[in-house]
């Protein structure tokens, strides 16, 4: 359960009321087993649970890959896992995932399951600096999503979007930030880098956007064409 923080009168929780969220899940499709080892791994054993996607962000991630049938997917954060098998078992057969993640013990954690995943080949792992690997990988893109360090969103964002196809998108996660954007003044660099980002895509006319409160908050990104 996050902390309690007040805002002009709401609470940080209040973005999702806890009643309507297990509402919700209880309409939901089931994790798969494997997704569920995932998550029951990493709250029993991460010092950041809470990094996790989980259940209800997970199976829309999985969803809009069965809408949108990308070919070529870039994520931008692995963490242990959970994103990136939801998102590679809508794959059709001939696409691909890469997968970024800077910190090595996640970094492992994460292999570890994919290895038991029907999609495993389909899941392309890199560790290290996503700002250097990305120009590295020489692809373009027709989905990313984005959900690692907050305070270089906006770079990442702008070294994809010349790599994404026109009517490409990209999701990004976390763009309410714990409630903390809402504040009358935003505090945190965190907060401030995402309230940045938000603004950054606001203002960009190269793209068409929506934000939803889904959990923490997901911003769907469409690239302007096709």
């Amino acid at each position: 359960m996050m902390a309690t923080a007040t805002f002009a009168g709401m609470t940080e929780t209040d973005i999702l009321n806890p009643q309507a969220e297990q509402y919700v899940l209880t309409f939901t499709s089931e994790e798969d087993e494997l997704l569920k080892e995932v998550a029951a791994f990493t709250t029993a054993s991460h010092a950041k649970p809470h990094m996790l996607s989980g259940a209800l962000q997970g199976k829309l991630l999985e969803m809009l890959t069965r809408m949108l049938q990308p070919s070529r997917v870039l994520e931008i954060g692995t963490f242990t896992g959970y994103s990136a098998l939801a998102i590679a078992k809508a794959l059709h057969k001939n696409a691909v995932l890469h997968t970024i993640e800077l910190r090595e013990e996640d970094a492992a954690t994460a292999q570890r399951f994919f290895n038991k995943s029907s999609a495993k080949d389909k899941i392309h792992l890199h560790r290290g600096n996503a700002l250097d690997i990305i120009p590295a990988l020489k692809e373009t893109w027709d989905m990313v999503f984005l959900d690692a360090d907050k305070v270089n969103y906006i770079h990442y964002y702008e070294m994809v979007l010349p790599l994404l196809k026109n009517g490409g998108f990209i999701i990004a996660d976390n763009v309410l930030f714990h409630g903390q954007v809402l504040a009358p003044e935003i505090k945190g660099k965190n907060a401030k880098a995402i309230h940045a980002f938000n603004e950054h895509v606001k203002q960009d006319n190269r793209v068409e956007q929506v934000m939803l409160t889904v959990r923490d908050g997901l911003m769907l990104i469409r690239k302007k064409g096709d």
